[in-house]
């Protein structure tokens, strides 16, 4: 009798399941504007104020995973996993690298702040400044070549921990139509980083063939942070770049461009008829 009570409950949470896998499988853009969206016009004086607002509703919904239909197509967000990152440096003074870098996780994203955001009338990219209190990548490094005078040759776990990350963002983008909807195509971004504070774990470094001088030479590099963070800034900003193309990229082709900005002009008008 217990069974029989409790099998419409069971077969209403597989047909549920059921149903959101469809849907999610089916999906392909929002083609009715979500209510934490705020929508802009780029023609008024407060244009940018109401962008900073709007852009922040959305990351803070994005990253928080509270989208079921880009949780489908970006997954997991916080932690962000990225299996690989092969990083070469050779032109600068304070630090020669080779690295691959391996079995990555990015935490912090979901405590974004956007403290600015324009939009360019010219070419509609974007000038995106954020604010992440903290940003930790933690992973598999393998690494030689030389930092801050000291060779520099190891593999095993890292983590880089940054405080206050500041982050400049320029991307590009092309307008293209789908369905009656303008949508930003990215086609590039670059960052500009800074930070606080940054601490450092580098095991088995020099094979691990002596403790010691791993120990001191982390302890050196954490004594020394700006400096060693200035070494490793490409290193960094190659890292936030790829993450920020990853998302953004794919997800702004799952929202139509009108429902941030509503004057946006439809792609053959803007760029002239072909």
């Amino acid at each position: 009798m217990h069974l029989l009570r409790i099998l419409p409950t069971i077969a209403f949470g597989i047909i549920y399941c059921l149903c959101s896998v469809q849907s999610s499988v089916g999906f392909e853009y929002f083609k009715e504007k979500p209510s934490y969206l705020e929508t802009c016009k780029i023609y008024e004086p407060e244009f940018t104020k109401c962008s900073t607002r709007s852009v922040q509703a959305f990351l803070t919904e994005i990253f928080n995973e509270r989208v079921p239909e880009v949780n489908a197509v970006l997954g997991k967000l916080e932690p962000l996993k990225l299996d690989r990152l092969n990083f070469k440096q050779d032109n600068n003074e304070a630090a020669t690298i080779r690295a691959t870098l391996t079995d990555l996780m990015v935490s912090g994203l979901s405590k974004i702040q956007v403290t600015e955001s324009r939009v360019s009338k010219k070419d509609f990219g974007w000038l995106t400044k954020l604010f992440l209190p903290n940003f930790k990548l933690e992973g598999q490094y393998k690494m030689d070549g030389r930092i801050l005078l000291l060779p520099l040759n190891g593999e095993g776990h890292m983590i880089i921990d940054i405080d206050s990350m500041n982050i400049t963002m320029r991307t590009k983008t092309r307008l293209i139509e789908k369905g009656g909807f303008t949508f930003y195509n990215v086609t590039e971004i670059k960052v500009d980083v800074d930070a606080k504070k940054m601490f450092t774990r580098f095991d088995n470094l020099f094979g691990g063939s002596n403790k010691e001088i791993e120990d001191s030479t982390n302890e050196s590099f954490n004594k020394n942070w700006r400096d060693f963070f200035e070494a490793l800034r490409p290193l960094i900003t190659d890292t936030v770049n790829k993450v920020m193309f990853k998302l953004i990229s794919k997800v702004f082709l799952l929202y139509p461009a009108n429902f941030f900005v509503s004057d946006i002009p439809a792609p053959e008008k803007f760029y002239g008829a072909k």
